[in-house]
């Protein structure tokens, strides 16, 4: 996308990519059909040290401009849920648009093409096994360490800390987290998933949660994943927008129901049965205490798991922390005390939630550094 934007302004641009075909990630995504925006995106749908920094770029190159984009090439899409927008054919085709895009200017692109160094003299010098580049810029678009099997590494890290910038701590985000402990029991429902509402570091996210053979995965377990700090609980609510006090209406209207027949008529009979074990409330509503049952209601509603880590990079979809924002011009993505020096993507301190938010950050800061060069 910047490579692009500055071609076809007329600058002469060398992409050197390290993978032998260019958008590996962007062929894997959405299940092969590319989630390549959300429609609702903001600075609010971002996490980063400085929330502010996102600001500027996403105003300046919005979904809407994306989408444009899209339909200018004849691309069919559909909107799935919550304004994640797909591909209706394949994600190929958003890589095919990107390099015709290219090619409209004077754009290079050299796929196979693994970093030596990176050295500056005035300018930039990139060597790889083919030769030595230079040019008076250099944007660092080499992403984060997440799904190293796609050849993901902390390259953008080590380039960005070898001309001194701060790098903010990675950590892997929207990731499936691990249980052990008490919490174990529940991998015996491995397969099992349910719309919940799930919180972490103060953020709540109101989709499906899927029990795995380690964990927890699903929508909502990979949002608040990027929240989660190890050592922290994390909370599910197993009944969302339940009104307060309604086993107890239940009670009154039906008292020969039980907890067990109540919550097999409201969710998975696995889920069911394994939380109305450890709720351990046998008896029918009617011989069962308000207070239980307003304990029971209480648990059901801020269910506590305490995860004991997360599947890692290996499995995280992106990444939190990167270049610090604080390194960086919010409008064009130059490095404040490196001039030429760029930097944009998942390479930067910015991550978005899941569905599309985090190809609209690559669109829009790809767009302000393109748009400086």
């Amino acid at each position: 996308m910047c490579a692009a934007r500055a071609g076809q302004r007329g600058r002469r641009v060398l992409v050197l990519e390290k993978a032998e075909a260019a958008g590996k990630k962007i062929l894997i995504s959405g299940g092969g059909r590319c989630n390549f925006t959300n429609i609702g995106a903001g600075p609010a749908n971002y996490l980063s040290a400085n929330p502010h920094f996102a600001k500027s770029a996403l105003a300046r190159y919005t979904p809407r401009d994306f989408l444009d984009l899209v339909e200018s090439y004849g691309i069919a899409w559909h909107e799935k849920t919550l304004g994640q927008l797909f591909c209706d054919g394949s994600a190929k085709q958003i890589v095919a648009m990107l390099l015709d895009e290219c090619a409209r200017g004077p754009v290079t692109v050299r796929c196979g093409e693994e970093i030596a160094s990176v050295t500056h003299d005035g300018q930039f010098a990139v060597s790889t096994r083919t030769g030595v580049y230079r040019a008076p810029a250099l944007v660092i678009a080499t992403g984060g360490p997440s799904i190293p099997k796609m050849g993901a590494t902390g390259f953008a890290y080590d380039l960005a800390r070898q001309f001194g910038l701060k790098v903010v701590e990675p950590r892997p985000a929207l990731v499936p987290l691990t249980l052990g402990g008490e919490d174990v029991l529940f991998r015996e429902i491995s397969g099992v998933a349910a719309p919940v509402e799930a919180e972490a570091g103060g953020a709540r996210f109101a989709e499906a949660a899927l029990f795995t053979h380690r964990g927890l995965s699903g929508p909502a377990i990979l949002q608040v994943s990027s929240y989660w700090k190890p050592g922290d609980p994390i909370s599910i609510d197993f009944l969302p927008g339940r009104e307060r006090d309604w086993l107890l209406d239940t009670k009154r209207a039906s008292p020969r129901t039980t907890i067990r027949g109540l919550l097999r008529d409201a969710m998975p009979q696995r889920l069911a049965d394994i939380l109305a074990e450890r709720l351990a409330l046998p008896n029918d509503l009617g011989n069962t205490p308000d207070k239980a049952l307003r304990i029971a209601e209480a648990q059901l509603a801020r269910w506590t798991f305490h995860p004991n880590g997360s599947e890692g990079f290996a499995k995280a979809e992106v990444t939190v922390g990167g270049i610090s924002t604080a390194e960086l011009s919010s409008t064009t993505m130059e490095a404040k005390r490196v001039p030429g020096l760029y930097a944009i993507g998942e390479a930067v301190d910015v991550t978005g939630w899941l569905g599309g938010y985090n190809f609209q950050w690559a669109w829009a800061s790809g767009v302000a550094a393109g748009d400086a060069l």
